[in-house]
């Protein structure tokens, strides 16, 4: 990682913010899972938190929600203090947790009035809520049936839906795509497209680059525990330009080969993917020039057989690449 990048400038200035969360600190132990975080959201802005497994974006949700004491640091919404006690800035917050949090044996209608009563909404609001989100998930047409009749896409939209009935200013949604089908992981991102119209916030963690570079107004990447870079897209692949993303398919050893690539000079990342682990992913300064070194390199290995080679401009992938040394998905 780069000591020298900072974050970049964003919409969401300490006025605006809706979210605030100002030198988050978190340690288990020995171990600082999270360590000075800071960021903030506008009203209607969708924000990115993506990170390797392990980086604190779990830790950093759950002190968001206020399920989980900060060793330092505040989280206020709405400029009201979230704490882990049944404050008011709770009441303002809608958590969707990766994990899918319904009855079963209720149906679609029933888990949502569930939900709105534990805010102790009044019937009538509760009712014209209800109705309100199940047209925002698109499920009025299986209002009246079973959860657990339900296809996974929709069980996951309805988990959505829980988040939403008390009308949160701040909609927090983890994985919230995680094991659904394309069509359902399009209707899901489509819904969530449309939060930010009447100006709530959205905090939106994923392990798909797409979905970040689709969604969200701004993306914060966190490694280590630490917010190494934040701002749009365009203006965080501007800390890569001159940088290229080569993805080598090989046979063989391609760990070693990752390895060995990692201590070429004009290499800046390396990463394994692929569904057998058989691609290395590489963020470089003019990859054309630097082909013959990554084929003598393969060569000398000598238990390596290269099978194609493609070259990306640069892109989010790149950045988070560049800047964590690994893939999303790692």
């Amino acid at each position: 990682m780069d000591d020298r990048i900072s974050h970049l400038p964003g919409p969401a200035g300490e006025a605006a913010a809706l979210l605030d969360c100002a030198h988050l600190v978190r340690r288990f132990g020995d171990r600082t899972a999270v360590d000075d975080v800071s960021l903030r959201i506008a009203p209607g802005e969708t924000y990115g938190l993506l990170g390797p497994n392990g980086a604190g974006k779990t830790t950093t949700i759950r002190m968001v929600c206020g399920l989980l004491r900060p060793d330092s640091g505040t989280v206020r919404v709405s400029g009201q203090a979230v704490r882990t006690d049944a404050g008011p800035a709770k009441r303002l917050i809608g958590f969707v947790p990766q994990d899918v949090a319904l009855y079963p044996d209720l149906s679609v209608r029933e888990n949502l009035r569930f939900f709105g009563r534990l805010y102790r909404l009044p019937r009538r609001r509760l009712e014209r809520r209800v109705d309100e989100v199940l047209d925002l998930i698109d499920l009025r047409a299986r209002a009246g049936d079973r959860v657990d009749s339900l296809s996974g896409g929709m069980r996951r939209r309805l988990n959505i839906g829980a988040g939403l009935v008390h009308a949160p200013t701040l909609l927090v949604l983890d994985e919230p795509t995680v094991g659904v089908d394309p069509q359902s992981r399009h209707a899901i991102l489509e819904s969530v497209s449309r939060f930010g119209e009447d100006g709530m916030a959205v905090l939106y963690t994923t392990h798909y680059m797409e979905e970040a570079e689709r969604l969200c107004d701004r993306v914060g990447i966190i490694d280590r525990g630490r917010l190494v870079a934040e701002g749009t897209t365009r203006e965080l692949v501007s800390l890569v330009s001159e940088r290229d993303r080569v993805r080598l398919t090989a046979a063989g050893d391609v760990a070693g080969y990752a390895q060995a690539c990692r201590r070429l000079v004009r290499v800046e990342g390396a990463a394994l993917t692929g569904e057998h682990g058989n691609v290395v992913e590489l963020v470089v300064k003019d990859a054309r020039s630097l082909l013959p070194d990554l084929f003598d390199l393969a060569r000398e290995q000598g238990r390596l057989d290269i099978r194609s080679v493609e070259i990306d401009e640069p892109d989010l992938e790149t950045v988070f690449l560049h800047l964590t040394g690994t893939a999303l998905r790692e």
